[in-house]
């Protein structure tokens, strides 16, 4: 696991400062070692974390003749099979890593065949000199990130992009359409990010850079098609899916451990696992503290916990680190605790297995229709889901009409088409809400229905919802937000997390389930949480879904933080993007608990923050390089 950062520019002579300067500030994502790849084209600058082959895995690492070189973020956990075929192909490899693997298959079958062979989380760059080409390429699924910047003679690509702010030529700029779109999902939803002219390369998508003439193609992608398989051999399917991806994710030269929540999905991967160290982590509150639940199950699994408390005021001392950490605002209240975990498991281990992807892959939100515990409205809702298309539109739009009872959402959402009523799992701010809230010039951008449009189109031959809903998930919210916090807050941490169940061996499973094995009136994720039954006791598989509890209700209900926050909206600075008067009422009223709008205020308190950070303070703050120099020490 490490950082890497390249750029190309001709008319930069001396590259060595300026690639440096990049690496130094994506040193917590690589603290053991550093290395680079300069000519006359290029720089690619490398920061490394050891995890496999802790002596001679160093990057960059060149070809035989030294005419092609590679950076590379992640693990290829089939490494060792393709290493065989290579040698045998006559190879020769100077380190025993997965990275020189990488490189030799590249020069071997080219990028296409490469990419199909490999099973990992993955974002690497390849210098060609004698095609004078640079290549790159992002994971399946998105969890290794990777950002670049294209404009006029400059290229920049990397991990992060605090590491573009060294680049000389790089332009720092807030994207103004970016915050619009952030209000209502609660993360940086459109492909440009908050700094202008900043693109991710898409998950499952490859790169080439030639002649100063940028290509990007997909080469994978999630297809839902349902197989014919019973339910018990559905079951079956998925554990051995899972258990055969646990045990490829933990090769691994150093110690690995799990992070334990109280819900079914880190749950089922640490039973597997059974690592000698898991960690949890709570708050100073009885109901946002999922250690005791750790601690009973890490208890019968004969397991070592460790778990912590975070402090209130811990939190929204850091909150700006962990801010600056994600380089983009994200307000989704779960980043707080995960850069905590993180920096627990520090202590003890490397590397940690993570649940993450499992509710994108088998239907685990409550949003794909499963909003009540009734019994009775869950049969009912399975019947009216076997209905024609047609008929059950036409009793989604009478449900549209009705008085609220209890229930009708869940119907509704039973029966809807996908398009008219989810854009994701996170809603914050309707579009007229944000409106409301924000100064003219930032009321322009791509509406919340073009963005999700576009995954849309790619599934409208599907014929179930949840599966569209699922799609989406998986291209918006999952790589946008969950796994850029996984990896941002990990690495924050200088810790490589790995998530089992986003493996493409994994996924082939996944796409085959039929919806009814997965929502009913049993659970939602109702397969998986059958085959988790086979290693959990099973009031642990059968667990309502929490995801990270955070008290920000009780925060904004405290009067230090009420006023801190408040000391924020009243700024000057801020009238710049919003209406100060409508989101001081906001606060307000959530304060003196006449409403409840805890998510709107720490989405608009999260994006000031992250704009304080990187464009008022402009340089780094000083607890943050006190931050980083402490990790490095340490």
């Amino acid at each position: 696991m490490c950082g890497i950062i390249a750029f190309a520019d001709k008319t930069i002579l001396n590259k060595k400062p300026v690639i440096n300067n990049m690496m130094d500030m994506i040193k917590h994502r690589g603290p053991n070692s550093s290395g680079e790849y300069i000519n006359d084209n290029v720089a690619l600058g490398f920061r490394r974390l050891s995890i496999i082959d802790l002596k001679g895995g160093s990057q960059p690492i060149l070809n035989e003749d030294g005419t092609v070189a590679i950076i590379f973020n992640g693990e290829i956990y089939n490494f060792q099979s393709i290493c065989k075929d290579l040698i045998a192909a006559g190879h020769v490899f100077k380190t025993h890593s997965d990275t020189e693997v990488l490189l030799h298959g590249y020069e071997e079958y080219g990028m296409d065949e490469l990419l199909k062979k490999i099973r990992g989380m993955f974002a690497f760059l390849i210098w060609d000199d004698n095609k004078k080409e640079m290549f790159g390429a992002r994971d399946f699924f998105g969890i290794k990130p990777m950002y670049y910047y294209h404009d006029g003679d400059t290229f920049i690509v990397g991990s992060e992009i605090k590491a573009f702010l060294k680049h000389p030529k790089f332009k720092k700029q807030l994207n103004k359409e970016a915050l619009k779109p952030y209000l209502t999902f609660q993360y940086s939803a459109l492909d440009e990010t908050f700094f202008k002219g900043v693109y991710r390369i898409p998950e499952g998508h490859y790169f080439t850079l030639k002649d100063n003439k940028l290509t990007i193609k997909k080469y994978w992608d999630m297809d839902f098609k349902a197989n014919n398989l019973s339910f018990e051999d559905t079951v079956a399917a998925i554990d051995k899916s899972v258990s055969e991806s646990v045990d490829a994710h933990r090769i691994s030269d150093v110690e690995v451990g799990s992070l334990l929540s109280s819900g079914v999905d880190s749950s089922y991967i640490t039973a597997l696992l059974r690592p000698e160290h898991t960690f949890s982590i709570g708050f100073d509150n009885k109901k946002y503290h999922e250690g005791v639940a750790a601690k009973e199950l890490s208890d019968k699994l004969g397991l070592d916990n460790t778990s912590d408390i975070v402090t209130e005021k811990e939190a929204l001392d850091n909150f700006p680190l962990i801010q600056y950490h994600l380089d983009e605002p994200d307000s989704n209240p779960s980043c707080v605790p995960l850069y905590f975990l993180t920096k627990l498991a520090h202590k003890d281990v490397t590397v940690i297995l993570s649940g993450e992807g499992a509710d994108e892959l088998f239907a685990g939100y409550a949003n794909y229709g499963f909003h009540t515990r009734s019994h009775a409205i869950r049969v009912f809702a399975d019947g009216l889901r076997k209905l024609p298309k047609g008929v059950k539109y036409t009793i989604a739009h009478g449900l549209k009409k009705m008085p609220n009872f209890h229930g009708r959402l869940h119907l509704y959402e039973s029966t809807a088409p996908a398009e008219e009523f989810f854009i994701g799992e996170a809603l914050v701010f309707h579009e007229g809400q944000a409106d409301k809230i924000l100064q003219p010039e930032f009321r322009q951008s791509e509406s919340v229905r073009d963005i999700v449009t576009a995954s849309y189109k790619k599934v409208r031959h599907y014929d179930d919802e949840v599966k569209k809903m699922q799609y989406l998930d998986i291209h918006q919210f999952m790589p946008k937000d969950i796994l850029l916090k996984a990896d941002k807050l990990s690495m924050a941490n200088s810790m490589e997390l790995r998530v089992p169940f986003l493996d493409k061996e994994v996924a082939k499973v996944a796409a085959g389930i039929p919806t009814k094995y997965l929502i009913n009136s049993h659970n939602s994720k109702y397969a998986l949480r059958e085959a988790a039954n086979r290693h959990l006791p099973e009031e642990w598989a059968s667990r309502e879904k929490l995801g990270f509890p955070v008290p920000v209700k009780q925060w904004l209900e405290d009067e230090p933080f009420y006023k801190t926050v408040r000391k924020m909206f009243e700024q000057d600075w801020v009238k710049e993007f919003f209406d100060q008067d409508a989101i001081l009422d906001i606060l307000d009223r959530t304060y003196r608990q006449e409403s409840d709008d805890r998510r709107k205020v720490w989405t608009i308190y999260t994006f000031l923050v992250w704009y304080k950070v990187y464009f008022i303070d402009d340089e780094v703050p000083h607890y943050i390089a006190d931050s980083s120099k402490e990790k490095l020490e340490a």
